[in-house]
């Protein structure tokens, strides 16, 4: 009797200890998935915050810009003649600021980012990380091949916060990209910490270089590689900065490399927050640009 007590006892406890580890799991999911909804929060509200500040900052519309909103909610109205009331001109303007408010809160830009790790991109290659986690340079020459853990934070939203970034080391290096699929490029971003919320920004990137060329099929020589852009990234100017890719390259691509010569001040690292890939996908893929 006793032994069948003692079992018993042993089996309650197993299944309590079960049911406490699972009922911590789930509290640390949705603990994380609420944490994530409070950021994701917080950079709506960034983004509102930041367009009213713009939309406050401008003065009434002039003569000429009414003429062309009026031209716009006229074309709205598709061969409507009825009496133009002044609430459907309100319900227009309403609109119209909400979809201005919507594109700066979808990721901050309202353009899809093709380097975006939850979008299947990864990040393939890069120069030597910083903070010796590698246990330094010697060692980092002996697996040069081997792609950091902390890499994809480049590749993802950082929410604004400081220190979510890819550090690497030194003032020059590289990163390479693979894109979720091959695309015409028409911009990229490069995006470092708000000056309202940094520490120091020394470490941002200055002179930037972005090249590109396509690995998915077998045919072309990765050796062919096309210049996207070159630019200056200006600590003035907001915190994240997009520039147009050359017209001359629009090829298709599916990986991408930014080489940074230069940064904006530190000697010991350059911090990359976000880098992003935008342009569209050709359907079909044009058999004539593959041969090109």
């Amino acid at each position: 009797m006793q032994v069948q007590m003692n079992a018993l006892d042993h089996k309650v406890e197993h299944d309590i200890s079960l049911v406490r580890k699972e009922f911590d799991e789930k509290f640390e999911r949705k603990e994380a998935e609420v944490d994530l909804k409070l950021k994701a929060l917080h950079v709506r509200s960034d983004a509102f915050e930041k367009f009213m500040d713009g939309f406050g900052s401008k003065s009434l519309l002039s003569k000429e810009e009414f003429s062309e909103f009026f031209e716009e909610f006229k074309k709205t109205r598709k061969g409507d003649n009825t009496e133009v009331k002044v609430d459907d001109i309100r319900n227009y303007a309403r609109e119209d600021v909400l979809k201005e408010i919507e594109k700066h809160a979808a990721d901050g830009l309202g353009m899809v980012d093709y380097a975006l790790v939850s979008g299947g991109a990864r990040v393939v290659k890069h120069s030597e990380p910083y903070g010796g986690k590698n246990g330094g340079s010697a060692s980092w020459l002996m697996q040069r091949n081997r792609v950091s853990a902390e890499a994809e934070r480049m590749i993802r939203p950082s929410f604004g916060e400081p220190g979510q970034c890819f550090a690497i080391k030194g003032g020059s290096g590289f990163v390479e990209i693979k894109l979720r699929t091959a695309i015409v490029p028409e911009a990229v971003t490069l995006e470092h910490i708000a000056k309202s919320v940094a520490y120091d920004r020394s470490s941002a990137p200055k002179h930037c270089r972005v090249s590109g060329w396509l690995q998915t099929f077998p045919e072309i020589a990765t050796e062919k590689i096309f210049l996207l852009t070159e630019f200056t990234y200006d600590l003035e100017k907001s915190n994240a900065q997009t520039y147009k890719v050359k017209s001359a390259a629009s090829n298709l691509v599916d990986v991408i490399r930014l080489d940074f010569t230069s940064n904006h001040g530190s000697a010991s690292h350059t911090c990359i927050y976000r880098l992003r890939v935008h342009g569209h996908e050709p359907s079909p893929v044009p058999a004539l640009e593959i041969q090109s």
